[in-house]
Protein backbone atom coordinates (compact mmCIF):
# COMPACT_ATOMS: atom_id res chain seq x y z
CA UNK A 1 0.00 0.00 0.00
CA UNK A 2 2.91 2.34 0.72
CA UNK A 3 4.24 1.86 -2.82
CA UNK A 4 0.90 2.83 -4.33
CA UNK A 5 0.83 5.94 -2.15
CA UNK A 6 4.33 6.89 -3.30
CA UNK A 7 3.34 6.47 -6.95
CA UNK A 8 0.25 8.64 -6.49
CA UNK A 9 2.26 11.28 -4.58
CA UNK A 10 4.90 11.26 -7.33
CA UNK A 11 2.25 11.62 -10.02
CA UNK A 12 0.65 14.61 -8.25
CA UNK A 13 4.05 16.27 -7.67
CA UNK A 14 5.04 15.63 -11.28
CA UNK A 15 1.80 17.13 -12.58
CA UNK A 16 2.26 20.20 -10.37
CA UNK A 17 5.84 20.57 -11.62
CA UNK A 18 4.62 20.43 -15.21
CA UNK A 19 2.03 23.11 -14.39
CA UNK A 20 4.77 25.33 -12.92
CA UNK A 21 6.91 24.83 -16.05
CA UNK A 22 4.50 24.98 -18.99
CA UNK A 23 5.62 23.83 -22.40
CA UNK A 24 6.02 20.69 -24.42
CA UNK A 25 7.28 17.74 -22.49
CA UNK A 26 8.57 14.55 -23.98
CA UNK A 27 7.03 11.80 -21.90
CA UNK A 28 3.69 10.67 -20.63
CA UNK A 29 2.11 9.79 -17.34
CA UNK A 30 4.79 7.29 -16.32
CA UNK A 31 7.60 9.78 -16.89
CA UNK A 32 5.60 12.40 -14.97
CA UNK A 33 5.22 10.04 -11.99
CA UNK A 34 8.91 9.08 -12.08
CA UNK A 35 10.01 12.73 -12.21
CA UNK A 36 7.69 13.51 -9.30
CA UNK A 37 8.99 10.63 -7.16
CA UNK A 38 12.59 11.49 -7.95
CA UNK A 39 11.83 15.16 -7.26
CA UNK A 40 10.57 14.26 -3.79
CA UNK A 41 13.80 12.35 -3.21
CA UNK A 42 15.91 15.29 -4.39
CA UNK A 43 13.86 17.62 -2.20
CA UNK A 44 14.47 15.40 0.81
CA UNK A 45 18.24 15.28 0.19
CA UNK A 46 18.39 19.06 -0.29
CA UNK A 47 16.35 19.66 2.86
CA UNK A 48 18.52 17.33 4.91
CA UNK A 49 21.63 19.10 3.65
CA UNK A 50 20.19 22.49 4.59
CA UNK A 51 18.14 21.82 7.74
CA UNK A 52 19.49 18.62 9.29
CA UNK A 53 19.04 14.85 9.23
CA UNK A 54 15.48 14.79 10.60
CA UNK A 55 14.02 16.72 7.67
CA UNK A 56 11.43 15.06 5.44
CA UNK A 57 10.48 16.77 2.19
CA UNK A 58 7.14 18.47 2.13
CA UNK A 59 5.10 19.43 -0.88
CA UNK A 60 7.09 22.57 -1.67
CA UNK A 61 10.52 20.92 -1.60
CA UNK A 62 9.17 17.97 -3.57
CA UNK A 63 7.79 20.24 -6.27
CA UNK A 64 11.01 22.27 -6.39
CA UNK A 65 13.01 19.06 -6.77
CA UNK A 66 10.67 17.85 -9.51
CA UNK A 67 10.92 21.20 -11.34
CA UNK A 68 14.72 20.94 -11.27
CA UNK A 69 14.60 17.39 -12.61
CA UNK A 70 12.04 18.35 -15.24
CA UNK A 71 14.36 21.12 -16.45
CA UNK A 72 17.23 18.64 -16.71
CA UNK A 73 14.96 16.13 -18.45
CA UNK A 74 13.95 18.73 -21.02
CA UNK A 75 17.58 19.58 -21.70
CA UNK A 76 18.66 15.98 -22.25
CA UNK A 77 15.50 14.78 -24.00
CA UNK A 78 15.59 17.82 -26.29
CA UNK A 79 19.07 16.94 -27.51
CA UNK A 80 18.04 13.48 -28.67
CA UNK A 81 14.99 14.63 -30.64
Amino acid sequence: MHLIGQIIFGLVVGILAKLVMPGRDPGGIIVTALIGMAGALVGTFAGRALWGPGYAAGWIMSILGAVALLALYRVFAGRQA
